[in-house]
């Protein structure tokens, strides 16, 4: 693989001369993008009822910081996630890779093109480097988020006999663990694991698919798509501006996730320190672990149920969010209380259960979105919540609070986690630093 032939698509500035009639700037071309266009994936319509011809707010997102941007970033409306097999045991094309998807990623993020003019100025007779279905959509806040699974360090649940193929198996942080067996879940291996992730996050669906659409695009022969998600309707909030968004359920959801303000608790359950590795493992100081996990929701029992049994599987009221027994949505949840012999707040409670108090303090940031991927084929809605968190330590915060709830939460007769996957976030760049770059140096 190291002797292949040089695609077209790694083209960066250098492009091959245009033909006369393509030799037009794209702001040309913006104006008169065709209109109506729609893309299906997934299950979901993205639709567009026409293109305008004034460019739209910046809406930029930097790209570049202390931390990769889609963590603590106010949480868009819309997400396309895609999880990667890498498909070479070329450590050197896998770079490549990592470096070009770097500056695509870069300049998708301030709303360009992959390469300059990539969708229509390279003439006609060589494929497009850029698939042009976000031209003059504008960055729309869209971040890229990337992330490495266990497997690409070699034995992992997807592949228990993988070798370690890239030479970095002593640079694995111990946290980087696949997550242990929950009950009441029935876990597919399609739609779970993967060595790479990338969390497209925007506030235009065609822009969080284009984002991830150019990337395995680009990974062709490198890496390929193992799963992808899209998402809509954030189910938390992740700054302090934003209102409590509420799932499938119909419920508020996230009330007392962690924000972006909560500095000093961010420092204690979410970013990696230093002592939490030892030194081959320091590339991921700053970083992170992110959990995901598809579940899907039983909606049609759900949407049976009498709404007080619903407030009492949740533990607060449906209309105002408040925990029962109080008035407002962010009123201190009080379990002591009972009405005669019977807790206020029934003991399998979602928002008992799942409470710090009732978990030894842990905390977790929550980014999760709704999801409908059409229907299951015996008219029930493949429907829920795509489930993402952000975590120090998932060892010792997701995984004990998921054992708990798994076991003992009244919500789960109407839960079916059917994916999860567990990914190393790595710190955000500094100048002219490409994804990966700390790992593989």
């Amino acid at each position: 693989m190291n002797d292949r032939t040089p695609d077209p698509r790694d083209i960066d500035t250098d492009a091959p001369p245009r033909s006369p009639r393509r030799g037009f700037s794209r702001r040309a071309v913006i104006g008169g993008a065709g209109a109506g266009l729609v893309v299906a994936a997934g299950g979901v319509a993205l639709g567009r009822a026409s293109a305008s011809s004034q460019s739209p707010p910046a809406q930029v997102v930097e790209f570049r910081g202390e931390h990769q941007a889609g963590i603590t970033t106010a949480a868009q409306d819309r997400l396309h996630f895609a999880s990667f097999d890498v498909v070479t045991d070329s450590r050197d094309d896998l770079i490549a890779m990592l470096r070009r998807w770097t500056s695509a990623a870069e300049r998708m993020t301030r709303g360009e093109e992959t390469v300059d003019d990539g969708a229509t100025g390279l003439g006609d007779y060589t494929p497009p480097a850029d698939t042009g279905e976000a031209l003059g959509l504008g960055a729309a806040n869209l971040t890229l988020t990337i992330g490495f699974g266990p497997g690409l360090f070699g034995p992992s649940a997807a592949d228990p006999d993988r070798p370690d193929r890239f030479g970095i198996g002593d640079r694995k942080p111990a946290a980087l663990q696949d997550l242990p067996g929950f009950a009441a879940e029935k876990i597919e291996p399609a739609r779970s694991y993967g060595d790479i992730c990338i969390q497209a996050c925007a506030d235009d669906p065609q822009v969080a698919v284009h984002a991830i659409r150019n990337l395995a695009r680009m990974a062709f022969g490198v890496a390929a798509v193992r799963w992808s998600q899209l998402g809509f309707g954030r189910t938390s909030s992740t700054t302090q501006s934003q209102s409590t968004p509420r799932n499938l359920f119909g419920f508020k959801d996230g009330t007392n996730n962690l924000r972006a303000e909560d500095t000093e608790l961010l420092d204690r359950w979410v970013w990696v320190g230093a002592e939490d590795n030892p030194p081959a493992a320091h590339w991921m100081t700053g970083g992170t672990y992110l959990v995901a996990r598809r579940i899907r929701m039983d909606i049609e029992p759900w949407d049976r149920a009498h709404l007080l049994e619903q407030e009492q599987i949740i533990g607060r009221t449906k209309a105002a969010g408040a925990p029962l027994g109080q008035t407002d949505e962010f009123d201190t949840p009080d379990f002591a209380v009972t009405s005669g012999r019977t807790p206020v707040i029934p003991r399998d409670a979602h928002i008992r259960l799942a409470h710090p108090d009732n978990l030894g303090g842990v905390r977790i940031l929550r980014r999760g979105y709704n999801f409908t991927d059409g229907s299951d084929g015996f008219g029930h809605l493949d429907a829920g919540l795509f489930f993402i968190a952000f975590n120090r330590d998932t060892g010792r915060q997701f995984v004990p609070m998921q054992h708990a709830l798994s076991r003992k939460d009244a919500m789960t007769e109407y839960l079916i986690p059917n994916g999860s996957s567990v990914f190393a976030i790595p710190p955000g760049l500094g100048p002219d630093e490409w994804w990966g770059q700390r790992l593989f140096d």
